[in-house]
């Protein structure tokens, strides 16, 4: 449970309040990382085995297809970045702000961690091809002094971290370059089918390999809060660094189709070095692209955890890491958490069992992007408007790339990553954060309302379908609670309440009209009741009834049933009357309690149903007590049909009638005809009922009497236990519902 300290928590300060922004461009904040990323370990160390198992081809298909999903991706990232400023914290910062603190925080967690794991995962990788050139270091030591210095350049300086990439394009280059000049290691064809399919991987087996090769789009976007033009540079460079990436990787398997057979490109992963013209320039470019991937992930995770911070998503006692260092508000205590975590992965040394999850997660990352995006375009919301526009249908594509090379990779790790996202989700939910942000749930139920608002109008309303739609005048909650548990334990999630009240005239203003609705929605919120909430201002709180009542509604929704409590003042009687009259006169069901304030409902074990025959109040009320009795509070009550007979012998064929219809009806219900042997009806219900805790009785339809009738009914009733009065007034055969 959350507790109240969170529960009243004022709106946490979103990241944008915080000044940042390091000024970098297109190029050196965008582009850069992320080709870095994509011309990574898997072009050096794979792409060979890639193109041996499936030939240039498949190799080529393949390329197209993981590029495709990467494309549609960056599409989606393009647009979102066009639509609003894009701050500290990249991907988290765009779901956050599009889907809610809780969606942005359950793959924000998430995604930092998966950043900072995989900080190990580069230098552990770094150190094993350093170490298999020089077999006389230690690898361990090797990898903690790597991720210790690149650390160190990244709390010293964002900008001097991006510089050092330069140099790590450089080497990429040369390698690519001395790889181009080369030479084929035997004579052979060009392989365009790949080995024979006993000695080779399945195709899809293949794609799950190479996929994460044009996964490093987000290296650019995490450096969103220190770029000078987030709008511009995020879709320039992303876009351009995949467009590279696909140009890179559809050349590259021509060469070495050209230059090995199928058994040595599977066999052989440095493949590329004895086929090119310097082959220590491969060593070089592998060691530049595992140092510029952990590179990018030490930039880019701090960042993650800076604005997870700020707006509030981590507990309490960690808002520290939200803090910025100088001019260029770097995250510097976040990235010596971020390089603590790092360094204990590290020196456990083995990341192969976590290694795909961690890939999960970047993968949940996108698909979650795509889905934000679509769902954007899809709602045409006037404060969306990207000037990069993509059509919806793409960015759900996009999604569902996402979801299905999740599963083709390892469905395992897809489960594991999916129950740990919707686990965190659920824990923010619980802690009832507010934004001071909106985001795009508000517009699915807008158009999810809408589009059943038009479907309900174009079919007649069917007595099957009939669900119970309250409108609760209760005046202040506080002092007539047991209308609005009424209304709730009828309704149990099948129907809908509202709670209303009429204030008089010069109560005030329209916005202290807004704060006391929220004050009794709040009050709503803690009992655990689920409802609407209306107040109207009138001079007269009966005629404010009335209005209420014909007003209230949004075309076919609109409340059937009307609860309400006993009129309190005889001057009132007349006022009252009328009302409830009207109420019958617009087809409404009128549900009139008079509470007893001593017992309340009692042990909530008998409701007493007096019966008339199903048509109109008898149906009605037959359907009330039935819908009290299967909610949780009222599980374990009878339900007691009475019926008034005038002698034994009528009695004995009521009493069959009865148990037939009952029986019929399958509520149930216990049968029980009462002899009147000469008794007034109001002397059968006192000795009758005396010991329920609830009765139902109906009340006759409204006439120029009505004032005088209701008096001999309230007279009838007094010292009764709590009674319900039912008066049918809605055009729906309630025989029907029940049979």
């Amino acid at each position: 449970m959350a507790d109240a300290s969170t529960r009243s928590r004022p709106p946490v300060p979103p990241a944008e309040t915080i000044a940042s922004g390091a000024g970098f461009g297109t190029f050196a904040g965008v582009y850069t990382p992320s080709i870095l990323t994509i011309l990574g370990v898997i072009m050096y160390l794979r792409f060979g085995w890639v193109v041996g198992n499936v030939g240039l081809i498949g190799a080529l298909i393949i390329v197209t297809l993981a590029t495709s999903i990467t494309f549609l991706t960056s599409l989606s990232i393009s647009a979102i970045a066009t639509d609003r400023r894009v701050r500290v914290g990249g991907a988290y910062y765009m779901i956050s702000r599009a889907l809610g603190l809780e969606t942005g925080g359950a793959v924000g967690i998430p995604l930092y961690f998966a950043q900072a794991l995989s900080i190990a995962l580069y230098t552990i990788g770094f150190a094993e091809s350093v170490v298999n050139v020089f077999p006389n270091l230690n690898m361990k030591v090797v990898g903690i002094v790597t991720t210790v210095v690149i650390a160190v350049l990244a709390i010293t300086s964002a900008r001097m971290a991006i510089r050092a990439q330069y140099v790590v394009m450089a080497a990429i280059v040369l390698s690519l370059i001395s790889f181009v000049l080369g030479r084929p290691v035997e004579p052979t064809s060009l392989e365009l089918t790949g080995a024979a399919p006993r000695l080779s991987e399945g195709f899809w087996t293949v794609f799950a390999v190479f996929f994460p090769a044009v996964t490093g789009i987000m290296a650019g976007v995490n450096m969103s809060g220190d770029l000078k033009d987030p709008a511009r540079s995020i879709p320039v460079g992303t876009l351009a660094a995949v467009g590279t990436g696909y140009v890179v990787y559809m050349i590259l398997p021509i060469f070495l189709g050209l230059r090995a057979d199928a058994g040595t490109l599977i066999e052989d992963p440095l493949i590329m070095r004895r086929m090119s013209l310097w082959g220590d320039a491969i060593l070089l470019g592998v060691w530049g692209a595992t140092l510029s991937s952990a590179m990018g992930s030490i930039l880019g995770a701090p960042r993650v955890l800076q604005a997870l911070a700020r707006d509030g998503v981590l507990p309490r006692r960690l808002r520290f890491l939200g803090k910025g260092s100088g001019a260029d508000d770097a995250p510097r205590i976040g990235t010596a958490v971020t390089l603590g975590i790092a360094l204990v992965a590290v020196a456990l040394g083995d990341l192969n069992m976590i290694a795909p999850i961690l890939s999960m997660f970047f993968l949940t990352t996108y698909m979650v992007l795509n889905v934000a995006a679509g769902l954007e375009e899809f709602l045409q919301s006037p404060s969306y408007r990207p000037s990069f526009r993509v059509h919806w249908a793409l960015s759900l594509a996009g999604a569902f790339g996402c979801l299905a090379v999740m599963f083709l990779i390892n469905a395992v790790a897809t489960v594991v990553a999916a129950v740990v996202v919707i686990g965190v989700y659920v824990w923010l939910q619980r802690r009832q954060m507010r934004t001071t942000w909106g985001d795009v749930r508000r517009g699915i139920w807008m158009a999810l309302m809408r589009a059943a608002l038009f479907r309900l109008g174009e079919t007649a309303a069917d007595a099957k379908n009939w669900r119970p739609h309250i409108l609760v005048l209760s005046g202040a909650p506080t002092r007539r609670w047991h209308l609005i548990e009424l209304a709730d334990a009828l309704t149990h999630g099948r129907g809908m309440v509202t709670v209303s009240s009429v204030v008089p005239e010069d109560f005030g203003d329209s916005a202290r009209q807004v704060a006391l609705e929220g004050t009794i929605r709040e009050h709503l919120n803690k009992r655990g009741v689920q409802a609407l909430v209306r107040l109207v201002s009138a001079s007269d709180p009966f005629e404010g009834g009335k209005r209420l009542v014909e007003t209230y509604g949004l075309g076919p929704l609109v409340p059937n049933t009307v609860i309400l409590g006993d009129s309190e003042q005889p001057s009132h009687l007349a006022s009252y009357c009328d009302m409830v009259a009207s109420f019958h006169r617009a087809c409404r069901n009128v549900v009139i309690m008079r509470d007893d304030p001593e017992r309340g409902f009692g042990r909530r074990q008998r409701i007493d149903v007096w019966w008339g025959g199903l048509q109109a109040n008898g149906g009605l009320m037959m359907l009330l007590a039935y819908l009290l009795r299967t909610g949780v509070d009222w599980s374990g009550a009878e339900v007691h049909v009475k019926l008034v007979a005038p002698n034994a012998q009528a009695a004995e064929s009521a009493q069959a009638n009865l148990e037939s219809i009952i029986a019929s009806l399958r509520i149930g219900a216990v049968a029980r005809v009462i002899i009147a042997d000469g008794r007034p009806f109001p002397l059968v219900l006192r000795q009758s009922s005396e010991d329920a805790d609830l009765i139902f009785l109906g009340v006759a339809e409204p006439d120029e009497n009505f004032a005088a009738y209701y008096t001999k009914l309230h007279a009838m009733v007094l010292g009764l236990p709590s009674c319900i009065f039912v008066l049918a007034g809605q055009e729906v055969a309630f025989s029907e519902v029940l049979l």
